[in-house]
């Protein structure tokens, strides 16, 4: 499949991105002072958000990762949630926060939710660069949103279609014609 940039269409550049993430991280850090808190990056799109993010969030926290995937390759969430990387910590008792690039059927982030929950974590919170409710076919509460968008694919700032544009320093919409 050879891909080209010219059918990616600006949406969110870098400068607007990094102000909302200052804004998120300050919320963050007012909420969750004096917790003690586990934020919890769901891989692979999410590790620009991510990364600006918990820089500009100024509060002692700790930092893992869980992989999961939903898509296989193309621009429609398959509908199945595949775990391929677990936590490497216990979050019983703990304040956790998942981070998520972009929530859109909801199905990924239910699962995630669903297994942490058992977990006992002292609370769990959504935090996502990019809100797409017009495609959710389960429900999800969401607690710290970036963006809300109309139902567009879209890639960059970690984002990708079959593992490429993750490294755009902006959010595009992706136009295969």
């Amino acid at each position: 499949m050879t891909m080209s940039r010219s059918r990616i269409y600006p949406m969110l550049p870098f400068d607007q991105i990094q102000e909302r993430v200052v804004e998120m991280g300050a919320q963050i850090a007012a909420d969750y002072e004096g917790k003690d808190l586990v934020v919890i990056g769901l891989l692979n799109g999410v590790f620009q958000f991510f990364a600006d993010l918990t820089r500009n969030t100024d509060l002692d926290f700790d930092i893992t990762f869980m992989q999961v995937a939903s898509y296989g390759g193309g621009t429609e969430s398959t509908g199945e949630v595949k775990i391929l990387h677990d936590l490497d910590r216990s979050i019983r008792g703990r304040h956790a926060l998942i981070v998520e690039d972009i929530v859109d059927t909801g199905l990924t982030l239910n699962k995630v939710r669903k297994l942490l929950l058992d977990r006992e974590p002292a609370s769990l919170k959504v935090c996502t660069l990019l809100d797409k409710p017009s495609r959710r076919r389960v429900q999800v509460p969401v607690d710290y949103v970036g963006f809300t968008i109309e139902d567009h694919f879209v890639v960059g700032y970690g984002l990708d279609l079959d593992g490429k544009y993750r490294n755009l320093p902006y959010v595009g919409i992706y136009n295969p014609a």
